[in-house]
């Protein structure tokens, strides 16, 4: 199988262009509907993600990536409701991240992308029951609970946009198999035919 350089994800445009642009393309594509609200939250999320340092976290070792456990321990014992609430939000949109444009790497990690997903999931549905005591909160409550409902289906948004970027090598492929295999992913599977391999759950693909 021939490889092909990846292009750059950004060229010609801003990133939250960029976002808005292929989110709304991919959903259409994958007839996933949305509140524009929903929307638009998603592009933020990864205009924001774009840069390393909102993504990590600085330590003496330098910039890390911390386990959601650690989030949802932020979430259970913060002191006040906004920073529960704070940490419920980050927990969902670093789990909505990682899940959609790596969830190769996790297929390799003692936790997986169904993790990722339950994790995340439950985030935002936390963060939807809350904020309905507020005025303010009322009004954001519909979104966290959309992207609670369709976590998954979001996550395979965001896992079409991550493939622009990758090359379609052989360890792509096995990779993707062995997702496909976890998740049962219908994009997954298109993506596999295109590449000449027909999914098949009995089946476990191995590199020679």
């Amino acid at each position: 199988m021939q490889s092909r350089s990846p292009g750059p994800l950004i060229t010609g445009t801003t990133p939250a262009e960029y976002f808005q642009q292929r989110i709304g393309s991919v959903m259409e594509q994958r007839s996933v509907d949305a509140d524009a609200d929903t929307v638009y939250y998603l592009v933020n999320l990864l205009t924001h993600f774009v840069r390393a340092e909102n993504l990590f976290q600085e330590t003496p070792e330098g910039l890390e990536l911390r386990p959601l456990a650690f989030l949802y321990a932020d979430a259970l014992h913060g002191t006040t409701r906004a920073d529960r609430n704070d940490a419920l939000r980050r927990l969902g949109d670093v789990a909505l991240f990682i899940a959609g444009f790596f969830a190769d790497s996790l297929d390799r990690k003692a936790v997986d992308v169904d993790y990722y997903i339950a994790m995340g999931g439950g985030a935002y549905g936390s963060l939807s029951q809350n904020l309905r005591g507020t005025l303010r909160g009322q009004a954001l409550s519909p979104m966290f609970r959309e992207l609670a409902e369709k976590f998954d289906r979001f996550v395979d948004v965001l896992g079409e946009i991550s493939e622009e970027a990758q090359m379609s090598d052989t360890r792509n492929l096995l990779r993707t198999y062995e997702v496909w295999l976890r998740t049962g992913s219908p994009r997954l599977a298109e993506r596999l035919r295109a590449l000449g391999v027909e999914p098949n759950r009995t089946l476990t693909l191995r590199p020679h």
